[in-house]
Formats: structure tokens, C-alpha cells, sequence
């Protein structure tokens, strides 16, 4: 039986279409995915990412813990609400997951996880964490909606209080405040700006009422797959797993190699540095009428590789994709096999969309 979030009464009263996501009943749309995909880009939608696991570090020794844990550096983290993505590897070098951490204090730190990980990641973080001596906390009870557009922060910023709104109006990229009861942070998975609010649950429906009231529309799954693609943003499950590491899954940026840190995975990676990742990943388009699926054959010429996430872009009005193939040089074009006809692709430098247009060179 899926397990469904504060907000679920509320998706079927506005009619959205359910699906099971990871174990969890969420909407995938509210009638039609390309349009909540065009208010996302053009204006704001709303998404419930209440699946997503939030875990709560406390002790002395969580940083210590976190500079071990994940292969990104937690010592970039100096100011209060701070926020980074990282990826936490198994000895390997394979990703467990990808998640965000927040420092709220030198002995408060916070995770968000993803929903399908989230029973092999309290496993391992737990495990992991047990020299530190370190209290962990899941936050079931805070729900989140992710606002996300180029009004999205000015809608949400209508609802506060006026010293809430000037606090989470001067909030930077990756950076996150209190607001009135609400953790607020400028956050997203979209490639456009907004915010992705913790809500108590039970603050959650009305939140999202109020919002729908100042003209925030409601958006499924379906439409944040596309979003995200189109900003190049990596999907745990399809774009990486232990199967690859942050080199082999365009996360070489993710990865600091920084002096005098141990971090689970580190030898693997700095072996596959030294020697050369033997695979790539890489942006196509296909011009021609037809999609572009997870798992289709893709001939470059370097090799043969495959897709990992395919869809059609509603902003390009093509099919995209991000494709792991053999490292090397392989040119403008590619070939990808569709139901056992190849068809010519381009291979071009994603994001594929970045504020609302088509970057250089992929629309030909």
C-alpha cells in the first residue's frame, strides 16, 4: 500500500491523476503536463515533494561525521542556512544517493534525502554515523512544497509577514531561513528560481490553499521530470546509482578532493582520476519526430552507450536526453536505435534550457 502525503485529499479535489512514485501516491498531473510545465517556465507552480525524507544531525561531532560522508566538502558550509548538494559513495566510488545538507548550526546540520533511498540511506547514514555518537531525526512531521518560476519567489514572499518576507527576500541562491514557522529555502529542481518550503503539516493544506489563491498553480511529477531534464539535473535511479560514479554521471563538480579529508569512496575516485573515467556523459537532441527513451542504444563515435533519461522537451519542442557513452571524442553527431531504426541525433553541452530559453547550439 503507497503511502501518501498530508496533501493527497487536496491533489484529488483538484483532479490530478495518481500514480505510485517510489511507494508513495502522488499526483503525476492535474490534466495536462506540458501546461504546468509552461506555468513553471512562464510564471509559478507549486509542487508537493513531501515523499523527500528530512533528516535532523545533531552532536558535536555531525561535521566531522558529513566531511567523511559525502564526496562533496561540508567546510564550504560557514554561514547559517547554507546549503550543498552532494553525493554520499559507497567505498567504490558508486553513488548511494545524491541529497542537499543545510547547516543550521555548528551542531545542527540538515539532509534531505530522496523518497525511493530513503530505507538504504537511513541504513547507511545511520551506520555510518554511530562512531559520532549523533542523534538522528527524521522530520515526518514537516511536509514541502516547492514553488518554483520567475514569480515564484515573489508569490510566495505575498504570504509572510513583513519581516519574514524581507528575511527570505535577501535570501541567496542555496541559501535558506525561519519565515514565520517555515524553513524557506532558495532551492529547486526545475533550473528556475523559487523556493522550496518545509511546512508543518499541519500549517500544509492551508499553505498550499493560500498559495493557489495568489495564482501559484499546482504541478505534477510528469512536469518536473521534464523541468529538470531540460535543466540537465540528474535523476537518482536512471542518471547514476552505485553502478557509476560522480565522474562517469557529469558530477565531476561535486567532488572536492580537498586536503586532509577522508571521505568514503575518495580512493576509488582519485584512481579513476589519475587513469581517466572510461565513461561520459552527454546531452542529445533528436530533430527528426520520435522520443528519446531511457535504456535506447546510442552510437557515437566513441562507442556504444545508452540513454539514461529521454523525453520531449516542451520548451525546445524536441526530444532530449542525457546518455552515458565510452569517454573519447564523439563529434557533433550521434545515432540513437528507436524500435530498431537509427536515427540521427546532435549531441550538444546541456542544460539543454537555462532561465527560460534554449541555450547556444541545441536548437541547431
Amino acid at each position: 500500500m503507497s503511502s501518501k502525503t498530508v496533501l493527497n485529499d487536496t491533489h484529488r479535489a483538484l483532479g490530478a491523476k495518481m500514480v505510485d512514485f517510489g511507494g508513495w501516491d502522488m499526483p503525476i498531473n492535474y490534466g495536462s503536463q506540458i501546461e504546468e510545465h509552461h506555468q513553471v517556465r512562464r510564471d509559478a507552480g507549486m509542487f508537493d515533494v513531501s515523499h523527500m525524507t528530512i533528516l535532523d544531525l545533531r552532536g558535536d561531532q555531525v561535521r566531522p561525521f558529513l566531511r567523511q560522508l559525502v564526496a562533496n566538502s561540508v567546510d564550504k558550509l560557514k554561514t547559517p542556512g547554507k546549503a550543498l548538494y552532494a553525493c554520499m559513495l559507497d567505498a567504490n566510488g558508486g553513488v548511494i544517493d545524491d541529497l542537499i545538507i543545510y547547516f543550521m548550526a555548528e551542531d545542527f546540520f540538515r539532509l534531505v534525502v530522496n523518497a525511493a533511498t530513503r530505507d538504504k540511506d537511513l541504513a547507511w547514514i545511520t551506520g555510518q554515523a554511530q562512531p559520532f555518537g549523533i542523534d538522528i531525526k527524521e522530520r515526518r512531521d514537516l511536509a514541502i512544497v516547492a514553488v518554483q518560476g520567475p514569480n515564484a519567489r515573489a508569490k510566495v514572499l505575498e504570504l509572510l509577514s513583513p519581516a519574514a518576507a524581507q528575511a527570505a527576500g535577501k535570501l541567496g541562491k542555496f541559501v535558506a531561513c525561519e519565515a514565520d514557522g517555515l524553513f524557506v529555502a532558495r532551492t529547486g529542481y526545475t533550473g528556475e528560481d523559487g523556493f522550496e518550503v518545509m511546512v508543518p503539516e499541519a500549517q500544509a493544506v492551508d499553505f498550499w490553499n493560500r498559495l493557489l489563491a495568489v495564482g501559484v498553480k499546482p504541478a505534477g511529477l510528469g512536469a518536473r521530470d521534464t523541468l529538470r531534464l531540460e535543466a540537465g539535473m540528474a535523476l537518482y535511479g536512471q542518471d547514476m546509482d552505485e553502478n557509476a560514479t560522480p565522474y562517469e554521471a557529469g558530477l565531476a563538480w561535486t567532488v572536492a578532493l580537498d586536503e586532509g579529508r577522508s571521505f568514503t569512496g575518495r580512493a576509488a575516485l582519485e584512481a579513476q582520476k589519475a587513469a581517466g573515467a572510461a565513461r561520459q556523459m552527454i546531452g542529445l537532441v533528436l530533430d527528426e519526430k520520435g522520443v528519446l527513451r531511457h535504456g535506447q542504444a546510442v552510437f557515437t563515435a566513441a562507442g556504444e552507450g545508452e540513454i539514461l533519461s529521454g523525453t520531449f522537451s516542451p520548451t525546445l519542442g524536441k526530444a532530449i536526453a542525457l546518455a552515458r557513452v565510452p569517454a573519447g571524442d564523439v563529434g557533433g553527431a550521434a545515432e540513437v536505435d528507436i524500435r530498431g531504426k537509427r536515427l540521427p541525433v546532435r549531441v550538444v553541452k546541456y542544460p539543454f534550457v537555462r532561465d527560460g530559453a534554449a541555450q547556444p547550439g541545441v536548437l541547431g
